[in-house]
């Protein structure tokens, strides 16, 4: 049991850093204007569901009954399309700074969840762990002036950003039991293409009127790491730590993508190091110790 912790905790950290400099990297591919969000989205889930359903050429095949596959489906929804979607939409009508304080809110709804739907008690650890997670995410954000550049729409746009966390956290407690009939790649192969029927057809519009042509090598290696990376390796991860480690623990790993792109805008010169970003980092992964040795629900 220890040892599959282990693997879950490496898991996750190992996902969020992915996407943590994921990030910057989505960030240059839609500089140049040419790449619309919402294909972003076509790339990832159909790009991971491709990838996912040749990896399954070379693993046991497993038989899914249609009950199951159906669950699948709403899985696919919630934990991909919901999420990911909400997510880059809300941030195309809100600035990156707003965007990112939304999301800090994620392992407090998942806590919440946990509790009304699993059962699992908020200790004083789990709930002082998310506030200490939460605060030093705050000051990192806030201390890269993110939030200085004003979108289209903020109010609404925070609002579908908040949709994709409360999207998430609910994958992460209704299906947190279901997961662990399958294996890994038969749950992402019916997860992903799931979320890339509902999400193609639904985005006919950007795909046929975005310049293909006008997509440099640069913007389609940037693409790449987020498809592989960012979303067939980080899912990978994702589904290992839910497997191993409770909805909130699950969670709280979220705190770490703001410590990745700060030490990420360090090393290129884009940011700066000092003490309070320093305390920030401590007192995230003091939260997320807290919430690890916090007692959960008796089986």
């Amino acid at each position: 049991m220890e040892k599959n912790k282990v693997k879950g905790h490496l898991a996750m950290l190992g996902s969020n850093v992915i996407w943590g400099l994921m990030s910057p990297v989505a960030k240059m591919v839609f500089a140049a204007g040419v790449v619309f969000p919402v294909v972003m989205v076509d790339f990832r889930v159909a790009g991971a569901a491709l990838l996912f359903w040749v990896t399954s050429l070379f693993t046991e095949r497993e038989h899914v009954p249609v009950k199951d596959i159906l669950r699948l489906l709403g899985a696919g929804m919630l934990g991909v399309l919901f999420n990911q979607g909400c997510f880059i939409i809300g941030v195309s009508l809100t600035s990156p700074g707003e965007a990112s304080l939304v999301t800090t809110t994620m392992p407090m709804w998942v806590m919440l969840l946990a509790w009304l739907i699993l059962r699992e008690p908020i200790t004083l650890k789990k709930a002082g762990g998310i506030v200490l997670g939460a605060t030093g995410a705050i000051i990192l954000i806030l201390g890269g002036g993110a939030i200085s550049a004003r979108g289209a729409n903020p109010a609404l746009g925070d609002i579908i950003v908040l949709c994709a966390q409360l999207s998430y956290a609910l994958y992460l407690t209704l299906y947190r039991n279901f997961i662990r009939k399958y294996s890994l790649v038969t749950l992402m192969k019916w997860m992903f293409l799931s979320a890339s029927v509902v999400a193609l057809p639904s985005s006919l519009h950007w795909l046929t009127t975005m310049n293909w042509h006008a997509i440099s090598l640069f913007e389609w290696a940037g693409i790449g790491y987020v498809v592989v990376f960012g979303t067939y390796i980080a899912y990978i991860g994702i589904m290992t730590g839910q497997k191993n480690l409770r909805p909130t623990v699950v969670g709280m790993y979220n705190y770490v993508q703001p410590v990745v792109a700060t030490i990420t805008g360090i090393c290129l010169g884009l940011d700066i190091f000092t003490p309070l970003k320093g305390l920030a980092v401590i007192l995230i992964f003091s939260g997320v110790w807290l919430v690890t040795i916090s007692r959960a629900r008796q089986s």
